[in-house]
């Protein structure tokens, strides 16, 4: 079993890296950049920048794609099956934290992925982020968790 996990391991760091090359050459890592992207008040001004456009168009074309895969394959190649999510409803948890989300981003100007990239360039600057993002992430799972998922299992709507 352990020998089946090199593979994996060696495929998850390889991906996480090439994200992480990603996210520092489209700049997503510096909170000026994405600041100056959030600001729509600059637009009449000249200072808006609509370059960040470019990666979340990027990205939206590899997840088309990569939604799709299990339309071409068989089964992953990295995993026995393609997981399906066991919930995709839109309720007001999935909102409020949606707007948790945004409000974190435009205020530190700082996303997951982007901020995780940091701690390599810059963990000074990101890393009290990164702390409270995993704590955060942690209470809300705690608090939310068992509750939405018995609620679905049962065939409920969460709400």
């Amino acid at each position: 079993m352990r020998r089946a996990l090199i593979p994996l391991v060696a495929a998850s760091a390889f991906s996480g890296t090439l994200f992480g090359i990603g996210l520092a050459f489209a700049r997503m890592t510096d909170p000026k950049k994405i600041k100056d992207f959030l600001d729509f008040s600059a637009i009449p001004h000249g200072g808006w920048d609509p370059s960040l456009l470019l990666v979340m168009g990027a990205a939206s074309v590899v997840a088309f794609f990569g939604l799709r895969a299990h339309r071409i394959l068989r089964k992953p190649l990295m995993a026995q099956s393609f997981s399906d999510p066991w919930y995709r409803g839109v309720d007001r948890p999935l909102l409020f934290g949606s707007a948790l989300f945004g409000l974190g981003w435009g205020l530190a100007g700082l996303c997951p992925g982007p901020a995780i990239a940091d701690l390599a360039i810059a963990p000074q600057d990101v890393v009290l982020f990164v702390g409270a993002m995993l704590a955060g992430s942690w209470l809300g799972g705690l608090i939310t968790w068992p509750s939405r998922r018995q609620k679905v299992m049962a065939g409920a709507p969460a709400e």
